[in-house]
């Protein structure tokens, strides 16, 4: 079978399956049948929820479901795959467990097991918008009356493996790949190119100045905003160049990771950080610094995997750059609008305690944007993570990141001839619960099992057809989604056509969002 008619099968296989999951039922998106054996049990829905717990036997049958955050297990070779499922193991089903029933750290029992909210010291939800002033500014009176920010013990330890996992990608580019890196820059000057290099020499190169031109047009206009509006944007002019110099400090460790694993760690905690420290109590600056630091840098890693992959399939540079530069001004402007359009056309969105349970409407990046925003900008770290706050013990966190890619460089060089031992990439395996939230563990345990399937026992045992035809297939399973997905909302979802039944009602773990301690009255769960 050719490649072009099996990518139409499948994509049409696809396209008419994601109807199921997409609108007519629901809840196999997220099969968590220990919740529907014990419906009593606050402590086995803690457990079994996949969208709110810890995921333990929770499945999917929704592709959607399976590469939605961490992109398609198709894609990822099998070590990347095993790092993330070791230190995805490691963290939910060992470390959660051990701080929340077994030592209840930060008073961890008071609030939900797995959320991104923020509560007060009484498990109640934290209202923002009361220590915020008409200036977007912290009302420190207000704060002081309400009490600090408290996170879920998932929320707090994935900030502590953050902070591992940026430390860990210095050091660990640095021992297993600076002498490379040293060796190719070397290479680069004295003119050697390998054989892709001397075939793309057909073609005229990109003029350097294309870039020039480009980095200080940009440049340019952020000058602008951070400047004539700089009490709208609140981050100052110097913000601009230290949130550049980041971006371009970590473009190269980060990128080493993403071409060798297919996983790309992230620096926002990082960005968020050092911005919240510099400028507590301003959270406008801190998501600007934020998406100049962060998403500059991840778009700079994405536009060379772009290049690399035109680089590999021959097509014209110059082609390349013109497709990249008016597909980003063309999407960039659709996304905004249709951003607005949702935002006046779909009542209640992101608004999850107010949407139907199987509404697509919640918006869960955006809600995990909102409260970062309002923990490093807003309250900022020195409160949370410093000596005014209760989670100051996280930053340990950065040491042990740093020091451990080292001990696994020094146990490659005592036993050289274990080719296991470097294949253990610390940046990966702490970083592993990165997209989480708004991933959940039932996105991990889909995207691990998948990936072991096909990058594993298809790959050792039916190689060819692996060869031939896996790529294909996960490129046909994201379209079949995208296309179904679309036809969906615009026949269904505009004219509020919907089904009631059990079946849309969600993943019926109602009881997986409440919180165990003595005392603690929180609307629909038990008191204890």
């Amino acid at each position: 079978m050719s490649r072009a008619k099996f990518f139409v099968i499948a994509l049409t296989c696809s396209f008419a399956w994601y109807a199921v999951p997409g609108y007519l039922f629901p809840t196999i998106t997220t099969i968590s049948w220990l919740c529907w054996v014990f419906s009593k049990s606050v402590t086995v829905q803690q457990i079994g929820s996949g969208m709110n717990g810890l995921g333990l036997g929770a499945l999917t049958l929704d592709w959607a479901a399976v590469s939605s955050f961490l992109f398609s297990p198709l894609l990822s070779p099998f070590f990347a795959i095993v790092n993330v499922f070791l230190g995805y193991f490691l963290i939910i089903y060992v470390a959660i467990p051990i701080a929340y029933w077994g030592l209840d750290l930060y008073s961890a029992t008071k609030f939900p097991i797995f959320s991104s909210h923020l509560f007060t010291s009484q498990g109640q939800q934290y209202n923002i918008s009361a220590i915020v002033n008409n200036k977007f500014e912290l009302d420190l009176v207000q704060y002081e009356q309400q009490g600090h920010i408290h996170l879920s013990m998932f929320f707090a330890l994935t900030y502590g493996f953050g902070f591992a996992s940026i430390a860990a990608t210095l050091t660990h580019v640095g021992f297993f790949y600076g002498r490379e890196i040293y060796q190719r820059y070397r290479a680069s000057n004295q003119g050697k190119e390998d054989i892709h290099t001397r075939l793309m020499r057909r073609y005229k190169d990109i003029p350097a100045w294309w870039f020039y031109v480009m980095l200080l047009g940009t440049i340019a206009v952020s000058f602008i905003l951070c400047i004539v509006l700089n009490n709208q944007v609140q981050m100052p002019w110097w913000g601009l160049l230290f949130a550049s110099a980041l971006a371009f400090i970590f473009t190269l460790p980060i990128s080493i990771i993403t071409a060798t694993t297919n996983q790309t760690p992230g620096l926002n905690i990082i960005t968020e950080y050092v911005m919240g420290i510099i400028l507590p109590g301003r959270p406008i600056a801190n998501v600007c610094f934020k998406t100049y630091g962060y998403v500059s840098m991840s778009q700079a890693v994405s536009f060379l995997s772009d290049f690399k992959l035109g680089h590999y399939m021959k097509i014209p540079p110059r082609s390349m750059f013109l497709v990249q530069f008016i597909g980003t001004i063309v999407a960039g402007t659709i996304n905004v609008v249709v951003a607005f359009w949702l935002l006046d056309s779909i009542h209640n969105i992101c608004n999850a305690s107010l949407l139907p349970a199987d509404s697509p409407w919640t918006c869960p990046g955006d809600r995990v944007f909102f409260d970062a925003s309002v923990i490093w900008g807003l309250i900022g770290p020195r409160r949370i993570f410093g000596h005014h706050g209760d989670y100051k013990a996280m930053n340990w966190f950065f040491l042990g990141g740093a020091l451990g890619p080292f001990i696994v460089w020094l146990f490659h060089k005592a036993f050289p001839k274990q080719s296991w031992i470097p294949l253990i990439n610390l940046p990966v395996l702490l970083g592993a619960t990165g997209a989480m939230p708004p991933a959940t563990p039932l996105n991990y345990n889909a995207w691990c099992l998948v990936g072991t399937i096909f990058n594993f026992f298809i790959f050792r045992y039916r190689k060819k057809w692996w060869q031939r035809y896996n790529y294909i297939l996960s490129a046909a399973l994201d379209a079949g989604v995208a296309f179904m997905g679309v036809l969906v909302y615009f026949t269904l979802g505009v004219e509020n056509v919907s089904l009631d039944w059990w079946g849309t009602g969600g993943e019926h773990c109602d009881l997986a969002t409440c919180p165990t301690a003595k005392g603690i009255i929180v609307d629909g769960c038990p008191v204890y």
